[in-house]
């Protein structure tokens, strides 16, 4: 059937329901450049507002995973288990959970992405590494698996390349946070891996795309259903992100944390969830032992040995695994300070995001490069006792200009108080 960009765009805009042919062409000619950008983006905004329905939803999952190659692993017989997270604000716990899971004995070919609006990308703190190269062919994705049970990469030109484009026209269309979208984009690529199992990490609070503990649930309820659709158990964890995770917010700050982690040094709230995550992917695959086995593989120090590993197999330099100071680091720093003596009651996680991103850390535009080395230390957090002139925390910066129109902004992450404010727990609920 013959199909116009305008006609669809007009029919989801209006409330309409598009037809599967009229996705696959849809689809197709987005990947294929026969639909440019903006009439795509308009496509984007029409789904944001008014949504897509269930036989929408599977027909659009479908013809994005069907865009490009699909990996097989079958001949492995090892568990394949991977995770995703919807995004947060210092959400590093990729980095150090892959390796950790793969030094237990399961195949963890993951897949992850570049950072969405306010919140960081695992692929762009995993280029913090010089030469680390996340941009891997299928025959080389398929080699480094095969010899390391492990992979760190992004979608490669012939992966799921109609999520390779809408990804980044999101990012810079403010269309991030659409629950078929983000359950099509994450899905089609967890899908193309021939996984046994996934975990998904769904974040809710102001620092995550989904903001409602209601709107979280529908996304991993969605997600979940999608997984089962296709024959892959599920399970998602609902989070909370309303302060970021860790002391870093940045790129190569956020790799420093993690490798903290591997060495059993990390902060409690990202150790807690990566080895809560870890117990979540044992039991997806089979494996028995759970936080034990887990706990010996960083205290045997199997766990960096796997991340040097998979570092040296991707091009990367693993020398500043052993040595964190060699990561980028922006030559400018500064501080925010207490106003008043008292307590934390507020360490937003979505101010402290955006101000991350305008710092240079995120993108704005689709063509934006980002500084690895910019990056937000941050020394209070909720609950936190504070003096007047205490440092709440410390930016590294390489733009002046920019440094100034975001010092206001930054300092109104905090808030101090008199009374211990209330805290959600990291692990609010289980979906599968």
């Amino acid at each position: 059937m013959a199909f116009t960009a305008v006609e669809l765009i007009e029919t989801k805009r209006d409330g309409g329901t598009l037809s599967d042919d009229a996705i696959a062409w849809l689809i197709a000619g987005y990947t294929d450049g026969r639909i440019p950008d903006y009439q795509m983006s308009a496509m984007t905004m029409a789904v944001l507002v008014n949504g897509l329905d269930e036989s929408e939803l599977s027909a659009w999952t479908s013809e994005m995973l069907d865009s490009g190659e699909l990996l097989d692993f079958s001949d492995i017989a090892a568990p394949k288990v991977d995770k995703h997270s919807t995004g947060g604000v210092g959400d590093k716990i990729s980095i150090p959970l892959a390796p950790l899971v793969a030094a237990c004995g399961v195949v963890v070919p993951m897949i992850s992405g570049r950072g969405l609006g306010h919140t960081g990308g695992t692929l762009d703190k995993l280029e913090s590494i010089p030469g680390f190269t996340t941009e891997l062919d299928p025959g080389r994705f398929r080699s480094v698996v095969t010899d390391h049970g492990l992979v760190l990469a992004g979608q490669s030109e012939t992966m799921v390349p109609a999520d390779r484009k809408l990804y980044a026209l999101r990012d810079a269309t403010g269309t991030v946070p659409s629950i078929p979208l983000i359950s099509s984009s994450i899905m089609s690529k967890k899908l193309a891996e021939g996984l046994d199992g996934l975990l998904l990490d769904v974040k809710t609070g102001s620092g995550a795309q989904m903001k409602t503990l209601d709107r979280s649930r529908e996304l991993a309820r969605t997600m979940v259903g999608i997984g089962k659709s296709y024959g892959v158990r599920t399970v998602a964890l609902i989070t909370s992100m309303d302060q970021p995770l860790g002391n870093e917010v940045g790129n190569a700050n956020e790799i420093r944390e993690s490798i903290d982690v591997l060495e059993g040094n990390g902060p409690d709230d990202v150790t807690e969830l990566t080895l809560a995550f870890g117990e979540v992917m044992l039991e997806l695959a089979g494996i028995e032992g759970g936080k034990d086995r887990l706990e010996e593989a960083i205290e045997s120090g199997a766990a960096l040995q796997k991340f040097i590993d998979v570092t040296v197999a991707q091009g990367g330099d693993p020398s500043v695994i052993e040595d964190t100071s060699l990561l980028p680091m922006a030559s400018e720093e500064a501080v925010v300070e207490a106003p008043r003596s008292g307590v934390v009651t507020k360490c937003d996680a979505l101010t402290i995001g955006l101000a991350s991103t305008h710092l240079g850390a995120g993108r704005e535009s689709m063509e934006d490069q980002i500084d690895l080395g910019v990056g937000i230390t941050i020394l209070a957090k909720l609950g936190d006792r504070v003096k007047e002139g205490q440092v709440l925390a410390r930016v590294a910066y390489s733009d002046e200009a920019r440094w100034e129109a975001q010092r206001k902004f930054l300092a109104s992450a905090w808030a101090i108080g008199y009374t211990d404010p209330e805290t959600a727990p990291l692990i609010l609920e289980r979906i599968e």
